[in-house]
């Protein structure tokens, strides 16, 4: 049994343009033990209602960096269709400016790194939550 402990990442995504959680937005979490090293999918995961990713994998022990890959255009989409279907006014076109969102940071063993997206069609900001 190894006495190495790994760092963890937890996510959720708020759509700042209707202050609410962003749901069905596919995740992808990829890693890399060190700043040469080649990134290494480990799996994938959506949001849930909340906004929230709950099941992304566990970090291997080793782990520098992780990198989540968010992809919106599909979100954007699927809320544009449902404003159309709704025929809600729109002030702008709400299409994905960015269809993705690729979010690189570094981690330290045995720590929790929580990483928000606030997302709107046309910007986006992260920070290290808690």
């Amino acid at each position: 049994m190894s006495t190495y402990a790994t760092a963890s990442v937890s996510t959720h995504i708020l759509d700042t343009s209707i202050g609410r959680p962003a749901a069905a937005v596919a995740v992808a979490l990829a890693v890399r033990t060190g700043s040469d090293a080649q990134w290494v999918a480990l799996g994938s995961s959506a949001t849930d209602a909340d906004g929230r990713c709950k099941d992304l994998p566990a970090l291997p022990e080793g782990t520098t960096h992780v990198r989540l890959d968010f992809e919106t255009e599909s979100y954007f989409a699927s809320k544009k269709q449902a404003e159309a279907q709704q025929d809600a006014p729109r002030a702008r076109d709400s299409g994905a400016f960015f269809p993705e969102v690729a979010i690189t940071f570094a981690v330290t063993p045995g720590e929790h790194f929580h990483v928000p997206l606030l997302l709107n069609p046309f910007g986006y900001s992260v920070y290290r939550g808690s």
